[in-house]
């Protein structure tokens, strides 16, 4: 059995994270942190644990979660940078869920989260957590970045179509959805019950913090020679939980030059975790509910020089504590679908 740690398990995040290593059966969750509740059983917070998780949260201390074999972070963007390099320096391995160190470009970091880096000489040796694109290069890390969940659907909605230079890539829009719980666990106006239900609406038209790791994780897969992708992204805020659906949209250079099914059937065929779906499907959020799975359907309507791919996925799953349970089996060589297995709920 590995120990593993947590630091800031009290969100969605967190607790999602919690709901998957507990029935994990290589694991031992020894340590879980938070300084506002301190001394609380986890229990008490979280009853669908009793009787499986009966320990109590604590500060965070470096000492003490540099004895376990993993530490996730599943804190607030900023937090993980404080504590990062003395952790780092024990050697012990780290999954950060948040986004201190997906983006390379430490200025773009800062201009998009509105602070300085607080552990800059770490960016470069973070790996991207992707493992549809970086398997070979988590296996092998000590500080892994876990992506977000609108770069995570949205980059497998488009990595076929970029890597093999199909479209313009200076064309590319995605339009994304997402349930109120990627907004986090804090109270706001804005993610009541009564301000959400019965509407829908998009936010952060002008620009989106996820754009430059979309980009940037859209980029690592073209050919040199090609102009660097540029997306239009547009998220919105639909009146349900949890789940992602992204209509991501491409211009293809020379329509009917490939099968555009076959491609993304045969790019994810040894996929465990993306499901090219039949010829004519439509992909629904509730498919991918509670699960690490991303389901995608690719279609050229009409038969014109437009690609439209719909790409969904549970926010707090595949797109955050999911994939960074299926990080940490590649880094620890387990079977990377071990304590991930479980089907999507229905209804």
């Amino acid at each position: 059995m590995i120990k593993v740690g947590i630091v800031g398990a009290t969100g969605y995040t967190g607790a999602e994270l919690l709901r998957l290593l507990v029935n994990h059966p290589e694991v031992e969750v020894s340590m879980i942190t938070s300084r506002a509740e301190k001394g609380v059983a986890v229990s008490s917070l979280y009853p669908s644990l009793r009787g499986r998780c009966d320990i109590a949260f604590c500060e965070p201390d470096v000492e003490l979660l540099a004895q376990c074999d993993v530490v996730f972070f599943a804190t607030p963007h900023g937090v993980a940078q404080s504590m990062m390099a003395p952790l780092i320096a024990t050697g012990t391995r780290v999954i950060d869920l948040s986004a201190d160190f997906r983006i390379k470009d430490i200025a773009c970091w800062e201009q998009w989260y509105q602070q300085a880096h607080a552990c800059p000489e770490l960016v470069e040796q973070a790996v991207y957590g992707l493992p549809e694109v970086n398997r070979e290069q988590i296996k092998s890390a000590q500080l892994v970045a876990c992506p977000g969940c609108y770069p995570t659907a949205t980059q497998l909605a488009l990595i076929p179509l970029l890597e093999n230079g199909l479209v313009d890539p200076a064309r590319l829009i995605a339009n994304a959805a997402s349930g109120v719980s990627g907004a986090g666990r804090q109270a706001k106006v804005d993610n009541l019950m009564a301000e959400v239900t019965d509407s829908y609406k998009a936010y952060a038209v002008a620009g989106h913090r996820h754009l430059p790791e979309i980009e940037q994780g859209l980029r690592t897969v073209q050919a040199a020679d090609q102009v660097p992708a540029e997306v239009t992204f547009v998220p919105h805020l639909l009146p349900m939980i949890r789940g992602i659906q992204v209509t991501a949209y491409a211009e293809l250079k020379t329509p009917g030059a490939v099968d555009l099914q076959s491609l993304f059937a045969e790019r994810y065929a040894n996929e465990s975790f993306v499901d090219v779906m039949p010829e004519g499907s439509c992909p629904q959020t509730r498919w991918v509910k509670g699960s690490n799975q991303c389901k995608i359907a690719v279609y050229q309507p009409q038969g014109r020089n437009t690609v439209v791919v719909l790409s969904v996925i549970d926010n707090l799953c595949k797109g955050a504590s999911g994939q960074a349970v299926q990080n940490m089996n590649l880094m620890l060589g387990f079977e990377e679908t071990l304590g991930l297995e479980q089907l999507a709920l229905l209804p």
